[in-house]
């Protein structure tokens, strides 16, 4: 068994990470960049938090963000630690931006993309987002993060997380080898056994980032506060395949652990 202690996480938040599937940081970045990244976002929206009237839409989809300031963001000394610790040491690409932005607005229309799934990651050239892949040595996805541009609270729309759910997902990807199992092939077989799974919500303060196992369950849900909820769900991307030479991670220990199969 590897040791868990690293730089910039406990032991102790490392062991959650394997166990639960995520951890939080607080405090990743700081609260002035998470404000001059909502003030582009809302350039990008064309919206004004000033003008609640234009909110009409229960969620408003922004495309990859790399301006500097989003680049700052994803890459201070604190996180840069933690994709370390999680990840393993050197084995993450820089992020070079931040992807698709999901801002919700306080509605009573229901925001119709908040069903249970996994992030698949490879077999996305095909035009049919269901036949989408993920297999069980998690290609082309180290970690999913959830990064909090604004101040989240449990009436804010946070992202639902099926604690430990990513166990059961490696369970379900075992048997299927390099292919894998389509987002089709996984709804139809994974996810009934999750239900079972604590839920937690991911709140915290603008500059609070989760750190999520690539397996994890998770679902967006309808806002019911009254101020917009920010936040970016990029992955982690990893720097090369799964070697089975090199220490394993934490991710990897998750999935070794959840499948029974030796370190």
């Amino acid at each position: 068994m590897p040791n868990l202690e690293h730089e910039g996480l406990s032991g102790a938040q490392v062991e959650h990470f394997i166990e639960r599937g995520f951890v939080r940081l607080d405090g990743a970045f700081s609260g002035e960049i998470a404000e001059w990244c909502r003030n582009e976002l809302w350039a990008a929206m064309g919206l004004s938090p000033d003008r609640p009237e234009t909110w009409t839409r229960p969620v408003v989809r922004i495309g990859q963000m790399a301006s500097p300031t989003f680049v700052a963001a994803a890459n201070t000394p604190r996180l840069h630690g933690v994709y370390d610790a999680l990840a393993g040491e050197g084995r993450w690409l820089r992020p070079e931006g931040l992807g698709t932005f999901p801002v919700r607005f306080p509605s009573s229309e229901p925001p119709g993309d908040d069903g249970w799934h996994v992030d698949v990651s490879f077999g996305t050239e095909d035009p049919d987002f269901l036949e989408w892949r993920a297999n069980v040595t998690s290609r082309g996805r180290s970690l999913l993060m959830l990064f909090l541009f604004s101040d989240v609270g449990p009436e804010d729309a946070p992202t639902r997380i099926r604690a430990g759910s990513h166990a059961a997902i490696a369970r379900e990807l075992l048997p299927h080898g390099e292919a894998g199992l389509t987002l089709r092939e996984l709804s139809a077989e994974g996810y009934a056994s999750t239900i079972g799974c604590e839920e937690a919500l991911a709140t915290g303060e603008a500059g609070t980032v989760y750190l999520c196992h690539p397996f994890v369950v998770h679902a967006a849900q309808a806002h019911r506060g009254r101020r917009p909820r920010f936040m970016a769900q990029p992955p982690l991307l990893p720097r090369g395949g799964f070697d089975p030479a090199l220490p394993p991670s934490p991710v990897q220990v998750a999935i070794r652990r959840a499948c029974g199969l030796a370190f």
